[in-house]
């Protein structure tokens, strides 16, 4: 049986190291300390949403974002009561009419959203929660930064919403500072001009992960942490967070293979001598070599997963997993459901525990996840 497995020692270290790093660097203007809000989007990064959000929970954590009405109702199936915040923004009104009434905090970004939420809130006489979502630059949801007067002319006109806070997202926070810091610039810019027109916008925050961790300065009221709590971030940083979660399987066969033998896929492999191998039933369906896209990179980057690329068609993947003590070469393509490595001149057996580090985020939702 194959199973994510998370290390709730290593992640409870990292949610101490996270509120440390958010409390060194408030308070904010107010004198309180700033708010974290816990992204779990997309199966909580692979985690298991429900029962990440509980450990969250337990360890000082009370505010979530999510970003489909699937996760959101799915926590509050589960019976989790504190705040939930729908990052994402929608004028459908069956959507926002169902987020209302599961007590979700909706975003608003448009004119139609407003109009949408104005809607219910006076059919069913209460008043709603919601954070105006402003777009600096990512060009997703959002008002436009620089549309000020159709922004500030929709939110002058509301009557049952309540703004508790205002937002917006850094789109390359991980390497590019000047795009960030126009980007915050420019949300500044919005939050004075909102001010100056007597609209409220509650509680402030545009930081993510990377922002959270590389720009103290920009945290203001709130900040949004998702995969600094897998401990995953992609510079070099000095908060001492740990790797969190790792896929373990078992051996399920062992054969030799004659000199001059293909593996895989496509024959990119041939043994070169008689080859013992272990075959293991987990591939890229269970998260194994998948990265995110690659578009996020510089071109440096790109150019850098273009020579890797060549070299893994002709050579064959450059991968090891561990089992036991050993580090064992996987050998040919990966497949969907498994993979086969080499296991020449090692003492393994059938059913010896495998050990594979992954990005939990491209584990399937099937796999099994095991606190430990």
């Amino acid at each position: 049986m194959k199973a994510l497995v998370i290390e709730k020692k290593d992640l409870v270290h990292n949610i101490e190291q996270i509120k440390r790093h958010a409390q060194i660097n408030g308070p904010d203007d107010n004198g309180k300390n700033v708010k974290i809000i816990a992204v779990v989007k997309g199966n909580a990064y692979g985690l298991g949403i429900v029962e990440f959000t509980k450990l969250l929970i337990d360890n000082g954590i009370s505010f979530f974002g999510v970003s489909t009405i699937e996760e959101a109702l799915q926590l509050r199936k589960a019976g989790i009561k504190q705040d939930i915040l729908m990052l994402s923004t929608t004028a459908i009104k069956e959507d926002v009419k169902t987020l209302i009434d599961n007590h979700i905090i909706i975003s608003i970004g448009s004119k139609e959203d407003i109009k949408v939420a104005e809607e219910i809130a006076k059919e069913e006489n209460k008043k709603v929660r919601a954070h105006l979502k402003i777009d600096t630059g990512f060009g997703r949801y959002g008002f436009i930064y620089s549309d000020r007067d159709t922004m500030v002319e929709a939110l002058k006109g509301i009557e049952n919403i309540e703004i508790e806070g205002t937002f917006s997202h850094f789109s390359v926070s991980f390497f590019n500072d000047k795009y960030t810091k126009l980007q915050f610039d420019r949300f500044i810019d919005v939050i004075e001009v909102l001010k100056m027109n007597d609209i409220k916008t509650g509680m402030l925050h545009i930081c993510n992960s990377s922002a959270f961790i590389k720009f103290p300065n920009m945290h203001l009221n709130a900040v949004r942490v998702g995969s600094a709590f897998l401990g995953r971030i992609a510079f070099k940083n000095n908060l001492g967070l740990k790797p969190i979660a790792h896929l373990e399987a078992e051996v399920s066969e062992i054969k030799e293979l004659p000199k001059g033998f293909n593996i895989g896929y496509s024959n990119i492999y041939t043994t070169n001598k008689e080859t013992k191998v272990a075959l293991i039933p987990v591939g890229y369906m269970d998260g194994i070599n998948i990265e995110t896209g690659r578009d996020m990179f510089r071109l440096i980057d790109k150019l850098r997963y273009i020579v890797r690329d060549i070299k893994d068609f002709f050579k064959g993947q450059n991968m090891y997993v561990k089992i036991g003590d050993n580090s064992c070469k996987v050998l040919g393509r990966i497949g969907t459901y498994h993979l086969v490595c080499d296991i020449t001149g090692k003492d393994i057996k059938i059913g010896d525990k495998v050990i594979i580090h992954i990005n939990p985020k491209y584990v399937d939702s099937n796999v099994r996840r095991e606190y430990r």
